[in-house]
């Protein structure tokens, strides 16, 4: 991978909505949802419902950095979930569901680790970020039925009416970012 294609791995609740985001994000080539950070040797839906796993539901970017900043996926991902909730999004509750950057490497840890700093002390959350940040110790693709679920599957019930509030105020705060 070149210097400017990059990866990324972020959870902030059920990979659904942050796929949907991302999706629509310039500068970002593909988006994957897959399950990371967990101790089993590999990972499945109902073993990380489970929660007895400990991976996160996360989506795997792959990104031009010459066109978006991993600094501006970051203020994508911390303006579509909510960071200071621990191991909850809304209604999903569990480890799988916490808020977690899996940095691929030094640059990455550092700018997520910065913009933790900027965000706390500007107090916009009201609330401390509990966003893990951690090396990424392993990562596995979802299974198929998961891949584009909020572009296949927009009317159902967990679509309209979590996922598509998010997409709506990325597509609101973010107009220059949309492809």
């Amino acid at each position: 991978m070149s210097i400017m294609n990059q990866q990324a791995t972020l959870g902030g609740g059920c990979f659904w909505c942050l796929e949907a985001v991302y999706q629509h994000v310039k500068g970002v080539h593909r988006v994957e949802s897959g399950y990371a950070g967990g101790k089993a040797s590999d990972a499945n839906y109902d073993a990380v419902c489970s929660g007895r796993t400990d991976h996160a539901e996360v989506v795997r970017l792959e990104f031009d950095s010459s066109v978006i900043s991993f600094k501006q996926l970051l203020e994508i991902f911390y303006a579509i979930h909510d960071p200071t909730t621990l191991n909850r999004q809304g209604n999903d509750v569990g480890s799988q569901y916490r808020s977690v950057i899996f940095t691929h490497d030094e640059s990455q840890k550092t700018a997520a680790m910065e913009l933790v700093k900027q965000l706390d002390e500007s107090g916009i959350f009201g609330n401390k970020i509990v966003t893990e940040i951690s090396d990424l110790p392993n990562y596995y693709p979802a299974e198929e039925y998961h891949q584009n679920y909020f572009n296949l599957h927009p009317d159902q019930g967990y679509c309209a009416f979590v996922v598509s509030p998010k997409v709506s105020k990325f597509r609101d705060q973010f107009k220059d970012l949309l492809m």
